[in-house]
């Protein structure tokens, strides 16, 4: 198949969309354009609410009852979109425009096995035979590399993982070999391993088929390792656009520039060089301010200048002719000038050791009722969720819990706080075992030492309470305070640590954002005065801007209370930025620990080695090297006989890594790696990545 490059696949014009509701017209994206060529890679880059998806919906034609265009065009393959009847756009949905949409469950239907649904794909559009459509989706399955694809072809959504499900609606997208593919952070959700899985088999899938692509994400780093082209869009219309290159190197808008500097860099930390987080918030579409929408966040703001009048998109020039930006003064704003000056803080002091885990083991009992197991009388069986666990943590130190879904992270986080008992070993928190202890046998001391502050921000808050009343019954319950005015006080000044207005003490939650909700939550877990506090992915579902602050709130936080934080995450730029030291776990087992330099330096555990490679990094001058794993995680129900990385590891040794637990070995005095491979093997191993040497020009080893 000849595929044309120069084949113009998708171009909007002037595009204005609003929503018409009862108060009138909301005006969601104002002056769209983007052209799209065959095989090209575009990403729509910014923050909740800026008109991202709302684009997507609208080449969709998928704006609903109270969306429309209202100015503008969308042409596909030359043809203009709002012209075609019904019929048409249904002919073309699906078959030519492919979405994938950001959570898999929600775009499969649970009731119907895969085959169904993916069949019917084929024979809707194609009148394909059940037959041949089975075939054809059975192979479109084993092009995402989906092992044993005939039997997940008779499962049910429910009996798959999250990575398959993403596999599955990306193979459903491709199966009629579209023109365009849309993807609405498709990735978010989903482990990083499993992510650089899926960039790659979108990227293989496109060049083979000749497929153009539409990102959308606030993911900077993912943006660098996928796309051709980006578009930074702010408060529904584009601020900025040109080739990555361009983008990354030289950014022009403010905007572009506070985003940057929201990213934790593998050169930065949380000490020498603080997260800035963009100020104020993004402005409603009915309150839009005149001139630069930008201009009440922005540092660089003049009178007269950028509230003049509309602002409309000038060209950068240079190596790339596309690169363009909406502001009028671009050519006089440095990156120093878009954001706040960076000032460094200082190290918290660690105290003394305040939790300790020796050989913890968390195993749940399952009854297994069927036919075989009658037979052979194996009815019992063993999900290992947390195998031998060691490590301990001191005052004031940050020590992160990383690996995939499914490693056990969440079920030692459970252990601690009293949700779960241990099985075995023991979990000591200042000096008292609390590993068998469950939640309703710990007194309000205890209680009160040991807090969590959740991932999900919108169900952390009691949604009939008020945000004083949440934060001051903690007070209260823990007895820290007994006389009203005095804890409402005390809620007052954690208002003002987690910098929110202290008007927010009479809001209900559903007045608050998401990352305001967040920020409640970190008040709340530290309004007891714990002596250590777990954040179980506190920033995974917030927008790269809100991330940064709400990383800040929870870094000063731990300052001003000397606090232990374990914090359990996917995210390894997060956790280098932020940590002390790390925990690396692999199939309820540690498969590595030590200090974050350590971990991010050979010599490393394959899995860890992986892990690294498989981050997306936001930044031009770094070199990495690229590892994807192989296959899925093994279940805890059968866990491989020797080491648990085994199955998947690209560095397996033999037979002994299949047969034998590989031995802890030490690099250093706490630095601890699990596997069979000598350590001078794994110390001569090339390092995954090289960072720039900021004064010399030259490539230093991570």
């Amino acid at each position: 198949m000849t595929i044309d490059y120069n084949e113009t696949v998708l171009e909007i014009e002037g595009l204005c969309l609003s929503y018409f509701i009862r108060a009138g017209e909301v005006p969601a994206v104002v002056d769209f354009d983007l052209k799209l060529h065959r095989g090209e890679a575009v990403g729509l880059v910014g923050e909740s609410g800026c008109g991202k998806s709302t684009v997507a919906n609208a080449i969709m034609q998928y704006m609903g009852n109270t969306g429309a265009i209202v100015k503008g065009k969308v042409k596909f393959m030359g043809n203009d979109m709002s012209e075609m009847s019904g019929e048409q756009i249904r002919q073309i949905r699906g078959k030519e425009i492919a979405m994938v949409y950001q959570e898999p469950m929600a775009a499969l239907n649970p009731s119907l096995s895969i085959a169904t649904q993916m069949t019917e794909v084929l024979v809707f559009h194609e009148g394909a035979a059940i037959h041949d459509a089975y075939e054809r989706s059975l192979n479109m399955l084993r092009d995402v590399h989906i092992p044993d694809p005939e039997r997940l072809m008779e499962s049910y959504p429910h009996q798959i993982s999250g990575g398959q499900q993403q596999r599955v609606v990306i193979a459903m997208a491709l199966l009629l070999n579209p023109s365009l593919l849309l993807l609405d952070e498709p990735t978010t959700a989903l482990d990083v391993t499993v992510e650089a899985g899926i960039v790659e088999l979108i990227a293989e899938l496109s060049s083979k088929f000749g497929t153009s692509l539409l990102y959308i994400s606030h993911n900077l780093g993912l943006m660098l390792e996928v796309c051709d082209r980006i578009a930074v869009m702010y408060s529904g219309e584009v601020v900025e656009e040109g080739s990555v290159e361009s983008i990354f190197s030289n950014p022009k808008h403010p905007y572009t520039h506070g985003l940057f500097g929201c990213i934790p860099m593998l050169h930065t930390d949380k000490n020498a060089h603080p997260l800035v987080a963009i100020p104020g918030q993004l402005p409603l579409p009915h309150e839009r301010p005149q001139g630069c929408y930008f201009g009440p966040r922005c540092h660089s703001f003049k009178g007269a200048v950028c509230d003049a009048e509309e602002i409309s998109m000038s060209k950068i020039g240079g190596e790339d002719r596309n690169h363009r930006v909406r502001c009028p003064r671009w050519e006089e704003i440095k990156k120093d000038d878009s954001i706040n000056r960076v000032v460094a803080k200082k190290p918290i002091d660690t105290g003394s050791t305040v939790l300790e885990v020796e050989n913890m083991q968390k195993y749940y009992v399952m009854h297994d009722n069927s036919l075989g197991a009658l037979m052979t009388g194996k009815r019992v069986k063993y999900v290992k969720a947390n195998e031998q666990i060691n490590f301990r943590a001191a005052q004031g130190e940050t020590v992160a819990i990383v690996g995939e879904s499914g490693c056990g992270k969440s079920t030692f986080a459970k252990v601690l706080v009293g949700l779960e008992t241990v099985t075995k070993g023991e979990v000591r928190l200042e000096g008292v075992d609390i590993g068998s202890m469950p939640v309703k046998s710990r007194s309000p001391e205890l209680l009160s030492s040991l807090q969590m502050i959740f991932q999900n921000p919108n169900d952390t808050l009691n949604p009939s309470l008020s945000v004083g009343m949440q934060i001051g019954r903690v007070i209260k319950r823990f007895g820290l305070e007994s006389d009203p005015a005095k804890i409402k006080d005390r809620v007052l000044q954690l208002l003002d640590s987690i910098k929110m207005p202290r008007d927010s003490y009479f809001r209900m939650p559903r007045q608050l954002s998401g990352g305001q909700k967040q920020r409640v939550g970190i008040a709340r877990a530290f309004a007891g005065q714990p002596k250590t506090v777990i954040a179980d992915e506190p920033i995974s579902a917030l927008d790269v801007s809100v991330a940064a602050a709400v990383t800040e709130v929870l870094m000063d936080m731990q300052r001003n209370y000397a606090t232990t934080l374990l914090f359990i995450s996917h995210d390894l730029s997060t956790v280098r930025y932020l940590s002390d030291r790390i925990v690396v776990m692999y199939l309820g087992q540690i498969m590595e620990r030590g200090t974050t330099s350590e971990v991010f330096s050979p010599p490393y555990h394959p899995y860890t080695e992986a892990l690294l490679s498989a981050v997306p990094i936001a930044d031009l001058s770094v070199e990495k090297r690229r590892i994807v794993l192989e296959g899925t995680l093994p279940s805890p129900l059968d866990p491989p006989r020797g080491c648990p990385f085994s199955t998947r590891c690209f560095r397996k040794v033999g037979n002994i890594c299949d047969e034998e637990l590989p031995p802890v070995q030490f690099a250093a005095d706490r630095h601890a790696i699990a596997c069979h491979i000598p350590l001078e093997e794994l110390e001569a191993v090339e390092p995954v990545i090289k960072l720039p040497d900021r004064d010399e020009n030259v490539h230093r080893d991570v």
